[in-house]
């Protein structure tokens, strides 16, 4: 079992190889044209956005694999787990990235078509939830946490893990595609993904470490310190954006390692703001549809309604900021009770 001295490194290194790479990717990214092309539907005071280097997710990611796998090794706790964690994020980044790819340098402002990004999607949650089906919830020492089974979800406040077997497959598969997709409508303003990303994460590590769980804390401690060092140059205005490479990383890699602790219901708590932003895009397209052109909200994802509304974009991110403080609160307390 690593000390908190373990997470405090890991966190200081996703920090320090993070400011190191993505000062390196700006330049980069500037002269091979890797910029940003704001969509004219969206809202018209981030057209001004439109040239900034964008594919930041690269040095997210880089950052959160490498502090993870290295002090992982330097404290003992290195596992074959926490390595299909770290390929799952890059898996997941990679969608990303060739979503970023065609918008940047193919001029197609669409990216991949939805077709094609749920289809990797869905291949990669199905290897992954293969191997969560005969791993998850496994401790270091080679035992299971609590009374769990690989095939079961842990319940909060109940405090039981229901077995739900084979159908374990498709639970994993939805929680990985709702978290990846979720993530990346959350990342629409100067620094709020990595914001609430960084308090989401932090949870998580605490979790993870009081539940006697080695590895998977680490992780989302390298995450921790790669969204901070990653905020240095992302808060507003920005000076890069993340890029669907950095939030669909993000999404996959925080519900890859959540599933794996048996923790995807206290993720799901924890990063309430990930829901609502999906729930907002969803309510408002079908009550679009079914009502033949009427709007909910002013504009989804939900900040864009926010900001529609008159509330400057920083205010915005502090907002959601604060609600995701509270209810990172409120899934620690439901994790002891």
């Amino acid at each position: 079992m690593p000390t908190y001295l373990a997470v405090i490194c890991a966190v200081i290194a996703g920090f320090v190889i993070s400011v190191a790479a993505t000062g390196r990717l700006i330049p980069f990214l500037q002269k091979h044209q890797f910029k940003q092309f704001v969509r004219e539907e969206g809202p018209q005071a981030h057209l001004s956005k439109t040239g900034t280097p964008s594919m930041g997710g690269l040095a997210i990611t880089a950052a959160s694999v490498l502090a993870a796998l290295i002090i992982s090794a330097i404290f003992g706790v290195f596992s074959i787990r926490i390595l299909v964690v770290c390929i799952t994020m890059v898996l997941f980044g990679v969608i990303g990235f060739i979503d970023d790819y065609e918008k940047a340098i193919k001029k197609n402002n669409a990216g991949i078509s939805p077709r094609q990004k749920i289809i990797l999607q869905f291949g990669f949650s199905l290897a992954f939830a293969i191997f969560a089906y005969f791993t998850s919830g496994t401790l270091t020492d080679g035992m299971t946490a609590g009374n769990a089974v690989h095939s079961s979800v842990w319940i909060p406040i109940w405090d039981h893990y229901l077995n739900i077997g084979i159908l374990y497959i498709p639970w994993v598969m939805f929680v990985m595609i709702a978290f990846s997709n979720s993530v990346n409508l959350t990342d629409g303003l100067d620094g709020l993904a990595s914001s609430v990303t960084a308090l989401v994460t932090f949870l998580m590590a605490l979790v993870g470490y009081n539940a006697g769980f080695a590895d998977y804390p680490l992780f989302y401690a390298g995450i921790l310190g790669a969204c901070l060092g990653f905020l240095v140059y992302n808060h507003h205005p920005a000076k890069i954006f993340m890029g669907d490479t950095g939030s669909m990383a993000l999404g996959g890699g925080l519900a890859a390692a959540a599933i794996m602790m048996k923790l995807e219901i206290i993720l799901a708590i924890a990063g309430l703001i990930y829901v609502m932003e999906a729930l907002s895009v969803i309510i408002q397209v079908t009550y679009f549809k079914k009502t033949g052109g009427k709007r909910i909200f002013r504009m989804a994802p939900l900040h864009h309604h926010f900001e529609l509304g008159g509330m400057h974009e920083t205010k915005v991110v502090r907002l959601f900021a604060t609600i995701t403080l509270v209810f990172c609160i409120i899934a620690f307390l439901l994790s002891v009770i």
